[in-house]
């Protein structure tokens, strides 16, 4: 066991690794640069190549990449050239309005898909296993911005139950966070839930055909009782596997819903930056998100031995 995890923390690191060289690479490859946006379209090449020699934007880029490697490393993101910030400091007033909109938003949709993926597993040739799978694919089919300007419209300009936009920290007013949170956490809910109900139903018609399944059902068990007491653990693997990459795919749908909902959180962030040329603070933040893509998928990987104790003794 300890031999498995240790590798799975040897490809997390060079995963990690491959991933910076990239960002970097890509950022600084990209056309334009800082220099041209901090002095105007009016400055002369010499202005620019003065400011780009203080920047440090002259020297090769493998040195470049070793200083913020280096400095991530260290707990040192950078540092704004415009302005004149640490990353740091612009990213972490984020981190809590984007974590909250993920994570309230996989809960969500796993409260939706999990329930309504048994019962059209259970139901799949009846009118309830119809209705739920044609329910899932039209989800799914609908873009995360239309749905969220559905629901905005809807919720918050025509029946004024909910505020259409911002946001309240937990610790200035509880009931205002969560009234602003509802609609971009039902929004990322409602999505996410449909490709999930699609992946929960296979999941759960596999077990049906399994013996230990038919076992139970010889023996009086109802349907349900026997696919909550044999059928949910069982199909825990595949599940875990589809809710780790539901949680990476999330946090690219955030990026989305906060833009429909004005939440300043990591993908405002994300996206104010690159339309301002402010490639540190961009790189800082994408390599943040890899760092929590990277951490999901190794804690899914590590989960499976927990989840079956069968795959622990295969791999030993």
């Amino acid at each position: 066991m300890a031999l498995r995890i240790a590798q799975k923390l040897g490809v997390f690191a060079l995963s990690l690794i491959g991933a910076s060289i990239l960002i970097f690479w890509i950022t600084n490859a990209l056309p334009g640069n800082v220099a041209h946006v901090l002095l105007g379209t009016d400055a002369t090449e010499a202005a620019v190549a003065e400011l780009e020699a203080q920047l440090g934007l002259d020297r090769p880029i493998f040195l470049r990449y070793l200083e913020w490697i280096g400095g991530i490393l260290t707990g040192d993101f950078g540092t704004s050239p415009l302005s004149k910030d640490p990353v740091l400091t612009l990213i972490a007033p984020r981190i809590g309005i984007t974590a909250w909109l993920v994570v309230l938003g996989i809960i969500g949709s796993v409260i939706i898909a999990l329930p309504l993926g048994m019962v059209a597993a259970l139901r799949q040739r009846q009118w309830q296993g119809f209705v739920i799978s044609a329910a899932a694919q039209l989800g799914m089919a609908i873009p995360v911005f239309w749905g969220g300007i559905i629901f905005a419209l809807v919720f918050a300009v025509w029946l004024r139950l909910l505020p259409p936009n911002g946001y309240v920290p937990l610790t200035e007013d509880p009931v205002q966070w969560l009234r602003h949170l509802i609609l971009p956490v039902v929004t990322l809910a409602m999505v996410q839930s449909a490709v999930l109900i699609r992946y929960v139903r296979s999941a759960f018609i596999e077990v049906l055909n399994e013996d230990y399944y038919r076992t139970a059902r010889a023996i009086g068990w109802t349907p349900l009782r026997a696919m909550l007491r044999h059928g949910v653990r069982n199909a825990a693997i595949s599940l875990v596997t589809v809710l780790g990459l539901q949680l990476s795919s999330s946090l690219v749908g955030a990026i989305v819903v906060e833009k429909v909902y004005n939440l300043h959180g990591l993908g405002s962030l994300l996206l104010d930056k690159v339309a301002e040329r402010d490639l540190v603070v961009v790189q800082g933040t994408v390599m943040l998100l890899v760092l929590a893509v990277l951490l999901i998928n190794l804690l899914v990987d590590l989960s499976y031995g927990i989840i079956d104790p069968r795959q622990r003794g295969e791999r030993q």
